[in-house]
């Protein structure tokens, strides 16, 4: 091995060598571990072999590479060398091109073609071969399909290299970097040197700026239509994913795209040349444009087959019984289960059960989940079908659906009324590579749907769900307006209620506080935007202790303490907040948490992913939907093990971890799909309850401070609730309603769709009664023609 030989390179740390074995290869990102033998480096590095990670396609054993990065140091597996990006080691010499030109490479290429090859085009004959494939027609005797061959084969095998050098040098990292490649493949740098803006949409992660710094680097103006294009489309789809709206109106989109366009460039940018390319997109139906309001395709037509698909179930009809019938059912119901049900809850009971489809809303304690123990008894119990799962198969399925938008929330909805209940993305058969099992053309299969938890339900996700309904299913919608609107885009809940063109039922008196509970007290004393005189003073169930901002951490772990030392599990201990970043944030939290529940210890396992630590007990988050995996998006789950890369064939770093007892591994490139649990933001924890929740609120969490996120983090807390804080940053968020009003166009489009078939006018599907056997020519003259 030579160190600073004479490979003619520049001062970038590099190192040259041959492949020995690859030991891990991602397909999906190409991310990979491979060990080389070192023939050459300008690094301080005296061994023959070394382990180097990055994103590349599986490599060639025996064949020389070289790696440009630095070296970095393993907690456990010690020195790697990290590579931003590589090349194949093209030969220079003439007998080394002609080596490598008649290797098992190329086929049909001998030695003698080969030779023939570099004396027509010289030593520089592969860099001439790339830059020109015609350059192969001055070859004597080589065929045209022998010759695109060979440059098809150089392309596959240099191509990639070059592209990746040329975008590190354009400032992207190794990783977006195989992502930009895996979308444009060889076209990679045509596209970024013609039109740098293509990447905002057709490459996720890059956006509107890092795509206009290549831009300018490039020297395209301001005022460029492709630049202003890229501007249009990143502001409609960041509003619609970060503020929730489903459209932004002409003068909102035109006002955000030209700061966006100006705020860099020094040069004006005129309102009318955005609003021809606003044109532009809408005649390409990349946006869509309806009285002055844009919308991203996606959102508008699901809006449209919401609207659709409700006014097909509202049309249905459903089988009546008489009230003796449904009275006798109720009467023998709360025999059974010793209760009895209020007036409004039997009202409820009985509009659901004569309803196409019905909406119950209603706050904490207000009976929801009593009604629809109710509605599903009296369902079967009219409809004379047994509740017993185990007289069902695949060919004959249980009738009743019950779901909830996240495991938690369909875990919940399972206990309460001792039947299945799932995920709304297991429902459909969701797969992240090939998306939903069930549409309209795959209905799901079953006589009555009940969704609970509708507040968190965005656009897209109904307009799937009412699509994969088949006709003559019963479908009810279950949920508390007052909470948090969806993470994803809409309002779909408020929307539909706005209406009043579904049936429904608002529950409202309070069952649970009649038990002792402040907490519910607290909660609709919220809802109206007001503090009971004794908020603050402790009760048997909730108080609050005083502390700034800088003592939060401290405090919050001292009350956690104090309920593990009572015999609470970490599970039953669930601490929430609203920011991640700051003294008091989650990821603040969340360390102080782990050191208290679960510190380190000589024989426990543990891993690092960059600043994170996981370790053997840990209660970890999932992030993200994995059905395949039976995991969703805000499950809580405990690490139960972790195997380290030189125990296992797979030859990586694995992480277990256990989601009531359904036990799924994570590699340490999954890793980002989790984190830790034990404080976690009010957005994931919806759909969930625990016995004791703890809950910090301070000035320093202004921007988020809302009504609906602390009524919503509130209501989480099924035992105890511990508030935290400053009394005057509590006040402030239960005073300030959530004035970021989402904007939808849902509810009028509903009205619009609904009202005429609601007040006997003839529906447009019933047009042509009365009229089958017209044809247009019946309308024409005889003499026409």
């Amino acid at each position: 091995m030579q160190q600073q030989g004479s490979f003619a390179l520049d001062e970038k740390s590099f190192i040259k060598g041959t492949h020995i074995v690859t030991i891990f290869h991602n397909e999906s990102n190409l991310y990979s571990v491979v060990r080389i033998r070192v023939e050459e480096t300008n690094e301080a590095y005296n061994e023959e072999e070394v382990v180097v990670t990055g994103y590349f396609p599986r490599m060639h054993e025996q064949e020389t590479y070289v790696f440009y990065g630095s070296f970095k140091e393993h907690p456990r597996f010690g020195r790697q060398y990290v590579a931003d990006y590589f090349r194949k080691d093209v030969p220079h010499t003439k007998e080394g091109v002609i080596h490598y030109l008649s290797s098992d490479l190329f086929k049909g290429i001998g030695k003698k073609t080969a030779e023939a090859i570099v004396e027509a085009l010289g030593e520089q004959a592969i860099s001439v071969i790339l830059a020109d494939p015609d350059a192969l027609s001055k070859v004597p005797k080589l065929s045209k399909a022998k010759a695109k061959e060979l440059y098809e084969t150089l392309k596959a095998h240099q191509g990639l290299e070059q592209i990746m050098i040329a975008l590190s040098r354009l400032g992207f990292g190794p990783q977006l970097s195989m992502k930009i490649y895996q979308v444009y493949q060889d076209m990679t740098l045509d596209v970024i040197q013609k039109n740098p803006y293509q990447l905002v949409e057709d490459v996720e992660g890059i956006g509107f700026v890092r795509a206009d710094e290549l831009g300018h680097q490039l020297g395209i103006s301001g005022r460029h239509p492709d630049r202003i294009r890229a501007a249009c489309l990143y502001v409609l789809e960041n509003d619609c994913l970060q503020e929730g709206h489903v459209y932004l109106t002409k003068a909102q989109l035109l006002v955000k795209v030209k700061e966006l366009l100006e705020a860099k460039r020094d040069e004006a940018v005129p309102e009318e040349n955005i609003v021809h390319v606003l044109l532009m997109l809408t005649e390409e139906g990349k946006l869509m444009n309806e009285d002055d309001k844009y919308y991203i395709p996606s959102l508008y037509f699901a809006e449209k087959g919401i609207v659709t698909n409700v006014k097909r179930l509202l049309q249905q009809t459903v089988t009546s019984f008489p009230e003796s019938e449904f009275l006798l059912a109720l009467g023998e119901l709360e025999e059974r289960l010793s209760v009895q049900y209020a007036p409004r809850q039997k009202e409820a009971i009985q509009q659901a059960l004569s309803s196409p489809l019905f909406i119950l809303t209603g706050g904490p304690g207000t009976g929801k989940t009593t009604v629809i123990k109710g509605i599903v008894e009296i369902f079967a119990e009219l409809h004379g079908l047994s509740l017993d799962v185990n007289r069902y198969n695949k060919d004959n399925p249980f009738p009743i659906i019950l779901v909830a938008p996240t495991g938690r929330a369909a875990k919940r909805m399972g206990e309460a009324t001792g039947l299945p209940a799932v995920t709304i993305h297991r429902l459909l058969g969701y797969n992240a590579a090939e998306g939903f099992t069930h549409d309209e053309d795959a209905p799901i299969q079953g006589k009555l749907l009940i969704v609970d938890e509708m507040s968190m339900v965005d656009t897209w996700l109904l307009n799937q769900l009412l699509k994969s309904l088949p006709d003559g299913m019963q479908v009810i919608f279950v949920g508390d307006e007052d909470q948090l609107p969806s993470v994803g885009p809409g309002q779909v809940l408020k929307d539909l209620l706005k209406t009043n063109v579904i049936p429904t039922v608002r529950l409202t008196d309070v069952y649970r506080q009649a038990e002792g509970s402040s907490i519910i007290e607290l909660a609709h004393h919220m809802k109206n935007g007001q503090l009971p005189p004794d908020w603050a003073a402790p009760k048997a169930d909730r108080s609050f202790i005083r502390c700034h901002a800088g003592q939060v951490v401290d405090v919050v772990r001292q009350i956690a303490d104090n309920a593990w030392k009572k015999g609470y599990s970490v599970k039953d201990i669930q601490v929430l907040a609203p920011m991640y970043r700051g003294p008091a944030g989650i990821d603040r939290l969340n360390e102080a948490l782990q050191e208290l529940f679960n510190p380190k210890t000589e024989k426990k396992r543990e891993l690092s992913v960059g600043d994170t630590v996981y370790r053997i007990g840990d209660k970890v988050l999932q992030l993200v939907n994995q059905p395949e995996q039976n995991v969703f998006n805000g499950d809580i789950g405990e690490v139960v093990a972790i195997f380290y890369a030189k125990e296992n064939v797979e030859e990586q770093d694995l992480v277990v971890v256990s989601f009531d007892g359904n036990e799924v591994t994570y590699t340490r490139q999954d890793l980002t799909q989790i984190t830790h649990a034990y404080c976690c933001s009010v957005h994931k924890s919806q759909g969930s309850e625990f016995p004791i929740v703890i809950l910090p609120v301070v000035k320093s969490y202004y921007r988020m401070l809302r009504r609906n996120l602390l009524y919503t983090a509130v209501t989480r807390s099924k035992k105890f609730l511990v508030l935290c804080g400053e009394e005057e940053a509590f006040k402030m968020g239960v005073a300030r309603y959530d004035d970021s009003v989402r904007q939808t166009t849902l509810a009028e489009k509903l009205i619009q769709a609904v009202q005429p078939f609601e007040e006997g006018e003839l529906p447009l599907d019933d047009a042509n009664i009365g009229m089958e056997n017209v044809s247009p020519y019946d309308f024409m003259s005889e003499g026409i023609g």
